[in-house]
């Protein structure tokens, strides 16, 4: 395996592991971990599919081609215009959630260690204008910046492998309640969304297409393994119930770290998870809010001159941040819009749509097809249809009422 493998791998590894995994153990714990871990290599199996699809429509354009012009050459106006409001509803929404699980960092962090009692909206303050200055600054400081903070994911993740083992307890793993898992759908798919990166893919590995394959795959399967070790880790410790629950948790938008250490009451323990929380967030925010930046650019034709980038900071970071302060589950609440609204229709529903458009309606070939013809387009679709009406319904209530009944 080359160096350049590796690197491929590591892109798509490093775009798939976020903060939503912060939410998995919270979304999910109340089915239990066995429905959980099916539910998380469903959700993988499918959305490496519909990335083998995204790969096959690259395939057809020019080298560069993003998912939005694919769209358009294949679905036509309505196809562009539903990928960029998808889009930018996705990238806004996991913002949303990175500066809500941020808050109660910051100002856990004012209090322990400087004993400085800071209000919620003030807690928002050092991400915003500390990290988003990096925003603000370009690529080139937040790739810098990233590589260090990503030594430091690593470091903690380790740690916290190290010191919760010990504390798991079998019989919490044992728990199982399938009816539960109809709301952990969207934040689960939330966690596999790597697909904007294939067109980069693509020109990286100059259309090599076995490499491309592999990097997807194994790429993939990375994160599954961390995500379904986690699961391990957190519902092997976090009681159903109490003041550090899950169902607690879950009312409340309380990330997993939190619960952990809240549940254990160990001095390092919570040291650890703060640590985990700070960087498994700001290496997401770092990315969704540079490539959101990017894309109002772009769709604005916003010139990144001082007053155009200036204008590019309060876009994306204001909306956000307002939203924040209006809904206290934001966390919660942005990860569950973005897996259904923002995650299942642009990486879910649309890929099979553009494969079939341009398959079957505009007679496009390349030198890759992935895999099925009509018959896996179609459940794919029903796939993507089925995950957006069941947080339609948790949305509305239905779900809680079905569950309950």
């Amino acid at each position: 395996m080359n160096t350049k493998l590796i690197g491929g791998i590591l892109l798509v590894s490093g775009t798939t592991i976020g903060a939503a995994m912060l939410a998995l153990p919270v979304a999910t714990g109340q089915a239990g971990f066995i429905p959980s871990f099916i539910l998380l290599a469903i959700c993988w199996i499918y959305m490496t599919y519909t990335a083998f699809l995204i790969l096959e429509a690259n395939l057809w354009m020019e080298p560069d081609t993003n998912l939005i012009t694919m769209a358009r050459n294949t679905l036509g106006r309505w196809g562009a215009g539903l990928s960029w409001v998808t889009y930018l509803f996705l990238l806004y929404s996991l913002t949303t959630a990175y500066i809500a699980v941020c808050i109660p960092i910051f100002v856990d962090i004012g209090h322990s260690c400087f004993g400085l009692n800071i209000s919620h909206w003030l807690g928002a303050l050092p991400l915003i204008l500390i990290l988003g200055y990096f925003v603000y600054r370009g690529t080139e400081s937040v790739d810098y910046l990233n590589r260090i903070l990503m030594t430091g994911l690593i470091i903690a993740y380790l740690a916290m492998i190290f010191l919760l083992a010990p504390h798991i307890q079998p019989t919490k793993l044992l728990h199982v309640e399938w009816s539960y898992l109809l709301l952990a759908t969207s934040i689960i798919a939330t966690s596999f969304g790597f697909h904007i990166i294939i067109p980069t893919l693509t020109t990286y590995f100059k259309r090599d297409i076995p490499q491309i394959k592999v990097a997807i795959l194994i790429g993939g399967i990375i994160p599954f393994v961390v995500y379904s070790l986690w699961e391990v880790l957190a519902l092997g410790i976090i009681p159903i119930e109490g003041e550090h629950g899950i169902l607690e948790g879950y009312l409340h938008g309380t990330d997993g770290t939190r619960l952990l250490a809240g549940t254990l009451q160990q001095s390092s323990i919570a040291v650890i998870a703060r640590f985990f929380s700070f960087f498994a967030i700001v290496t997401s925010f770092l990315g969704v809010s540079l490539s959101l930046s990017d894309f109002l650019s772009d769709g604005l034709s916003i010139r990144k001159n001082q007053a155009g980038k200036l204008m590019l900071y309060i876009l994306t970071f204001l909306p956000p941040l307002l939203f924040t302060f209006i809904c206290p589950r934001a966390f919660l609440t942005a990860l569950e819009y973005a897996g259904a609204y923002g995650v299942m229709v642009l990486l879910g529903l649309l890929p099979p749509l553009i494969v079939w458009a341009g398959r079957y309606q505009k007679g496009y070939q390349s030198s890759f097809k992935a895999p099925g013809g009509k018959c896996a387009l179609t459940l794919t679709i029903a796939f993507a249809l089925i995950f957006i009406g069941l947080e339609i319904a948790n949305s509305a209530g239905w779900l809680n009422h079905f569950i309950n009944y």
